[in-house]
């Protein structure tokens, strides 16, 4: 199905795992649990019952915590999700190898189920194969709903294409409960449809839940563009209380985003906006400045990968100033350019409640990474996370990068990667970071740092109670220096990222990169989760 975007007619999704390769990991770890390693030999080998029922805890556990990331904060093709599900089982594995034999682990597994909504209240379709919808299917599915005693606050309908005979079925169903209805999650739901089979779809659903009060509603992953979004102008009209808007990978044109700012009557509650994915351009930022103007209680906004230049950079920076609420910011892959960053600086000084900042792959270039960080410097006192990777940002940079990070004391996560802070970088962001006793993970990989400067990022973290995972691949640290740091590492290398991409020769491998990537991006996370 495409409308107005005709690159993206049918996405490809990561999530959720099969059941087959859900089982291949579960064996992989038995394999980890019951097999000699580094670790075994220390802590112990567990028998084959015991590693199994770990190793199945495990993997549950793992997939509830990504599943649940996915449906809240969906990325289009699951790939966020994917990376979480591996890095939980490859963290739980790990404890389960250092408690050794004995203890199953049980008294410390807590259900997914608590922190999510009752069962009763969520009616998901999500589940399963993705695949289109009959109408007799549809009579199937849906039957809960038609249950006068139900209590469903909550519909997800991703992941499953409606023609319009499903659409039909449906339409008087959703009617009866939209006045209970909160949270629609529409994502993703006409997948391979013909482009005027789709737009009779999207019309049906709008109408049958038009009026709804919704709190969240998510119209992500169906290639919208303008039509789409006017396909569902019934309902758009009808929300006055929305706290979460999800139109992420959805052809978000200017003329479509134009088309949003028009048909949202109220933003005025709106904590959440996502625009992730789009192609928005500098003239569909303007419109979505217009709706982030309107949205003084704004906390979370995403517009990351959404082809925006230096005009539509400064209008959003200019309506961010409006949003002194704002805890999480994502603007990542885009062109603001220097003058982006300076009107991003101006707006920062307003932001006293900001705790993740993503500012990856913005061409900040030194003079707009040092005016942001000036600013982020004087407020923003709590920040935890702070991403500016790939912006140019060189050693001139660094004096002001060291002076804002000493003054974040709750700084836990910290990306400066592809950049150009060299040794003197890496070693005046250690001593500034010296004192962050909540620091989990900094990531200064290709910044072409030698020995000297990976060695003081290594002693500075190593010694961090809550630390977690130091990057540093794709600089140029000699094979001594990649001695000393695992002899650094030594009684917890689990901390030390991989370091198959140093060049001890400062030779930059980056030309042969795009041959090497692509390939089952799930089975690649797997097969990284060995410990030995």
């Amino acid at each position: 199905m495409e409308l107005n975007s005709p690159q993206r007619p049918f996405s490809i999704k990561l999530w959720p795992p099969s059941q087959n390769t859900r089982q291949t990991l579960v064996e992989r770890m038995t394999n980890n649990l019951t097999t000699k390693s580094v670790f075994t030999q220390r802590y112990g080998i567990l028998d084959t019952e015991e590693a199994q029922e770990n190793a199945k805890r495990i993997e549950d556990e793992a997939f509830a915590i990504a599943n649940q990331h996915y449906e809240q904060e969906p990325d289009g093709d699951g790939g966020s999700a994917v990376q979480l599900y591996a890095k939980e089982c490859s963290k739980l594995l790990l404890e389960v190898l250092k408690r050794g034999p004995g203890l199953n682990g049980n008294e410390e597994v807590v259900a997914s189920d608590n922190t999510s909504a009752p069962v009763e209240s969520v009616f998901d379709i999500s589940k399963g194969k993705r695949a289109f919808i009959e109408p007799d299917e549809a009579e199937e599915l849906l039957q809960p709903l038609k249950d006068p005693e139900n209590s469903f606050t909550k519909i997800c309908f991703s992941n499953r294409s409606f023609g319009l005979g499903a659409a039909q079925v449906a339409h008087p169903i959703l009617s009866s409960i939209k006045h209970q209805l909160k949270d629609v999650d529409l994502s993703d739901f006409i997948a391979g449809r013909p482009e005027a089979e789709a737009l009779d779809v999207m019309n049906i659903f709008s109408t049958a839940l038009e009026g709804a009060a919704l709190r969240s509603l998510n119209l992500s992953d169906n290639a919208l563009g303008e039509k789409g979004v006017r396909a569902f102008g019934a309902l758009l009209k009808s929300q006055n209380c929305l706290e979460e808007l999800y139109l992420m990978n959805d052809g978000i044109s200017e003329e479509a985003a134009k088309a949003v700012c028009e048909l949202i009557p109220s933003t005025e509650k709106l904590k959440v906006l996502h625009f992730h994915n789009n192609m928005t351009g500098d003239e569909g930022a303007l419109a979505i400045a217009e709706i982030v103007k309107r949205s003084p209680s704004l906390e979370d906004f995403r517009c990351s990968s959404t082809r925006i230049g230096a005009e539509g950079g400064v209008a959003l920076s200019n309506a961010l100033g409006n949003c002194i609420h704002l805890r999480k910011l994502d603007l990542r892959d885009n062109m603001f350019g220097v003058e982006g960053g300076i009107a991003l600086s101006k707006a920062f000084t307003k932001h006293a409640e900001l705790r993740e900042l993503y500012l990856s792959y913005l061409n900040l270039e030194d003079e707009g990474a040092i005016a942001i960080i000036n600013a982020l410097k004087e407020s923003a006192p709590h920040l935890e996370v702070l991403e500016m990777s790939g912006n140019d940002i060189t050693a001139d940079a660094v004096p002001a990068i060291a002076s804002c990070l000493a003054a974040k004391p709750s700084l836990a996560k910290l990306n400066l990667s592809e950049n150009e802070l060299k040794d003197e970088g890496a070693i005046q962001v250690s001593k500034a970071l010296e004192g962050h006793v909540h620091l989990k993970e900094v990531d200064l990989s290709s910044n072409q740092i030698t020995r000297s400067g990976a060695q003081q990022l290594a002693l500075t973290v190593v010694q961090k109670a809550n630390f977690q995972l130091l990057f540093i691949n794709g600089n140029m640290i000699s094979t001594e220096g990649i001695e000393e740091l695992k002899d650094i590492f030594k009684t917890s290398l689990d901390m030390l990222g991989p370091l198959d991409d140093n060049d001890p020769d400062g030779v930059d491998n980056d030309e042969n990169s795009d041959e090497e990537e692509g390939g089952d991006e799930l089975e690649l996370k797997m097969k990284s989760l060995a410990v030995n």
